[in-house]
């Protein structure tokens, strides 16, 4: 299936080239545009993926159109397009905020659509996205999606109505982890170590755990009790973060970013 990419800027490029780079013969199968003349450069030197001119052309070449605009552009990009659509295209969008009702509104209710919630890991492979499907499309068509967000990371089928959780646990939450890790990296400096190794330090450990839930599948409060001896140091940081509420704070703030995302 050929690809196109409407849009190859932060995300749209993080995905680009992480798929070309899983398979890089199939760089010749990916047509892409760019409203900046500067990122569509970078990404075709970086991939060898077909440059197009414009929109019309990516549509034109491709069977799957991604489509990674900006929000606030999806409706002018989108309709601009519409008199070039098949019925043999398949529509996956990662654009915040625009429904599937929203895509089938230019589309039309034929369409064959995918919405898809990523994360800003992406850009380094490492990403988390959830794939949303409208009545029309394909287990065929779902599969074909999956192979790009796993190019970058891991990625599920979930209903649409679950995407403000998946914003609050995976589309928010990079920003509370670089909190988290910050804030460990200030302990370490308060405690005498280096700050560039605090950070290494820090952001090392989150990484590893987060390789221990993914990996062993064990319970994450099962492996916190293998870290805590009895009357060890770890056990007593975990009492004080307790103490001061983190497990609440952090379900507050995840719920937050799910109803703010709901109301929208």
């Amino acid at each position: 299936m050929k690809i196109g990419f409407i849009g190859a800027g932060n995300m749209g490029g993080a995905i680009l080239r992480g798929y070309v780079k899983s398979q890089p013969s199939l760089a010749k199968e990916v047509y892409a545009y760019d409203a900046y003349e500067q990122t569509l450069e970078a990404v075709v030197r970086d991939t060898g993926v077909n440059r197009c001119a414009d929109n019309h052309q990516v549509v034109k070449a491709a069977q799957l159109l991604l489509v990674a605009v900006k929000p606030n552009m999806f409706m002018k990009v989108f309709g601009d397009v519409k008199e070039d659509l098949r019925e043999d295209h398949l529509i996956v969008s990662i654009v915040s905020g625009v429904t599937i009702e929203e895509i089938e509104s230019i589309a039309g209710k034929q369409a064959r659509i995918i919405r898809v919630m990523p994360n800003t890991p992406a850009m380094v492979n490492e990403g988390m996205a959830s794939l949303s499907r409208n009545a029309n499309v394909t287990d065929q068509d779902m599969a074909e999606a999956m192979k790009i967000f796993n190019a970058v990371g891991q990625c599920q089928e979930l209903d649409e109505k679950l995407i403000p959780a998946v914003i609050a646990v995976s589309g928010s939450s990079p920003a509370y982890v670089y909190m988290f890790i910050e804030a460990l990296a200030d302990a370490a400096v308060k405690e005498g170590m280096p700050r560039q190794k605090a950070y290494i330090f820090a952001a090392q450990a989150v990484k590893g755990s987060a390789e221990m839930v993914l990996k062993t599948g064990r319970h994450p409060g099962d492996l916190k009790d293998m870290v805590c001896s009895p009357g060890g140091n770890t056990i007593e940081a975990v009492r004080i973060l307790e103490e001061r509420g983190m497990r609440s704070a952090v379900i507050e703030a995840a719920h937050g970013a799910a109803t703010t995302t709901a109301m929208k």
